[in-house]
């Protein structure tokens, strides 16, 4: 089996992953990504059980149980960049023996289930709506750094989508798909599952325009028009496209669930949130 070295996969002073600050025996094989460091005590305070609490940087971690469930909940901070932190991680923690450096023979099979907020894209989708990823639709360039597979329904899409030339020239989206099965667990009467379009900023990259000029000024109304097949886009995230990528690339079942906090046609933004969060958490929990 492959051997590391030191200076790829890199530990702290305890033998565990660097950034993330824990081993595997620290992680439950079910975890809830969230990027809000707060928004780990909000899972976790509905945990029956915690057994094991950890910070480093931005990367707060709590695992316990719920209803006989070991889970971990952690968040990942902002972007597609931490995602690949996360990811890289969380897999080196479970599949390469820490002390030899060395891949395992048998792998770990993970469900890495993100939880976050995000900008609805379709007039007609309400605020707090459970928005359910199916593919997403990667404007950052991480994905861009592995040599990943595609499959014939991610190529077939992908296509659709630069026919329409939606974005600037020097942007070259990617696209990947959720791990179905495990999407559809988290699936209510009146959830909607489509494309989600991870961005890479908040501003620019989502079609706002404060006091800098961009090139993505009709941006939402062009993705709002989109339509092939029933596939439609509906919602604006920062972190999806990184977490099907990688998580999907190493074996692992991944999975996105938002909600929706702002409407970008209607202008119209939740003021307070807390509650529906809760009830997202609460679901997220019995389904996981």
């Amino acid at each position: 089996m492959r051997k590391f070295a030191p200076t790829e996969l890199v530990l702290n002073s305890k033998n565990q992953v660097y950034h993330l600050g824990v081993s595997a025996e620290n992680i439950a094989k079910k975890i809830i990504l969230v990027g809000d460091q707060e928004r780990v005590s909000l899972v976790s305070q509905q945990f029956d059980t915690i057994e094991f609490k950890s910070n480093h940087r931005e990367f707060f971690c709590h695992t316990g149980h719920y209803k006989n469930k070991r889970i971990t909940v952690m968040s990942t901070g902002i972007g597609t960049d931490n995602i690949d932190i996360v990811v890289n991680e969380l897999d080196a923690a479970f599949n390469i023996d820490l002390a030899t450096k060395t891949e395992k023979k048998e792998h770990t099979k993970l469900e890495l289930l993100r939880i976050g907020t995000c900008g609805l894209l379709q007039a007609d989708l309400p605020l707090h709506s459970y928005i359910l990823s199916e593919f997403a639709l990667g404007l950052d360039n991480i994905a861009h750094f592995y040599k990943l597979e595609s499959t014939p329904e991610e190529k077939r899409l992908l296509e659709a989508i630069h026919r329409q030339d939606l974005f600037p020239e020097k942007i070259t989206p990617y696209l990947k798909q959720a791990s179905t099965a495990f999407l559809m667990r988290f699936k209510t009467e009146t959830s909607v599952k489509g494309i989600t379009v991870t961005s890479s900023g908040f501003y620019g990259p989502q079609g706002r325009e404060l006091r800098i000029p961009t090139y993505t000024k009709n941006l939402n109304e062009a993705l709002e028009k989109f339509k092939e097949e029933e596939n439609r886009f509906v919602n604006f995230e920062m972190e999806s496209s990184a977490l099907y990528a990688l998580g999907g690339a190493l074996g692992h079942s991944c999975a996105t669930i938002c909600l929706g906090i702002a409407n970008r046609p209607l202008k119209k933004f939740s003021s307070d949130y807390s509650e529906h969060m809760q009830k997202l958490i609460a679901h997220a929990l019995e389904k996981i």
